[in-house]
């Protein structure tokens, strides 16, 4: 009798929780369509003529498909040139990594006098706003005669506190007695970390390659300051751009918007799954 009675017991309690987990199921679909909504309108809008998307009432899905807005963007706004900088750009601060890795190693694995200190300086620096360091920054590259190029635009991205904090926090749990053995099997420290130390790093890696490549793609502030060539512009500002010169053309806004946006959502739905994997593994140490 007990042992139905705590049967019939456990079986509510799964239908219980089934039920709940499909209500929640439900909530949370209903409220990530809703706060997607905009993004669709936005996309599909791109594809529209502007005259059927100033038409009221609004229609969701194009009666017309065009891609005339997203030819005008690249045969006489420059985004062609726009998205040849933002690439440079991604890909350098994916060079950077590289630099914030090997940090991230130091403090981790290796013994030096001030270690800590100078860790907690670099982690110090998280807490200094970016805009404060812009002008600092500035008067260094205009010295060097670095204003005005691409390397001026790159070079400040390279190396951050948090990659290398989160750098930190991942190589901390790797063995010690694993690098020891590859030392004794002769290899050379530069050798430790490129054929030991990255491979084992792959998870945070891949974080860090997706961040840095959002990080790039949305660059707009400092390319803006630091260049005045439009040559040198990032599609951010090249967006900000067409915003002030089409503003009355929404087509052709959405189609720009669409073309910054659509890459981003992609990489994040893509790799979500490992940047909180990578958020959690840092954070266990």
């Amino acid at each position: 009798m007990k042992t139905n009675a705590s049967n019939k017991a456990l079986t509510n309690a799964k239908k219980s929780y089934n039920t709940q987990q499909w209500i929640a199921g439900i909530i949370l679909a209903l409220g990530g369509l809703l706060v997607s909504i905009p993004f669709i309108w936005m996309i599909l809008s791109s594809f529209k003529p502007e005259s059927e998307i100033l038409q009221f009432p609004p229609t969701l899905w194009p009666e017309e498909f065009t891609l005339e807005h997203f030819t005008y963007l690249f045969e006489n706004m420059n985004f062609g040139v726009y998205l040849k900088n933002t690439i440079i750009v991604v890909l350098c601060s994916f060079g950077g990594l590289f630099l914030n890795a090997m940090a991230g190693y130091a403090f981790a694995k290796y013994k030096f006098k001030g270690k800590d200190k100078l860790f907690y300086l670099v982690l110090a620096t998280m807490m200094i706003p970016g805009q404060v360091t812009m002008i600092p920054v500035y008067l260094i590259l205009n010295q060097m005669g670095l204003t005005n190029t691409m390397a001026g635009i790159v070079l400040p991205g390279l190396v951050g506190a948090f990659s290398i904090f989160l750098f930190r926090q991942f190589m901390s749990t790797i063995p010690d007695e694993l690098l020891e053995a590859a030392r004794l099997d002769g290899a050379s420290e530069f050798r430790v970390f490129m054929q030991v130390i990255l491979p084992i790093s792959r998870p945070i890696l891949a974080v860090q390659g997706i961040l840095t490549f959002i990080a790039g793609w949305n660059s707009f502030l400092w390319p803006l300051i630091i260049a005045n060539d439009e040559s040198l512009y990032t599609l951010s500002v090249g967006l900000s751009l067409l915003k002030g010169q089409y503003g009355g053309n929404f087509a052709l806004q959405m189609a720009g918007s669409t073309f910054m946006v659509v890459p981003i959502i992609i990489i994040f739905m893509l790799f979500q799954k490992h940047i909180i994997e990578g958020y959690t593994i840092s954070g266990m140490k």
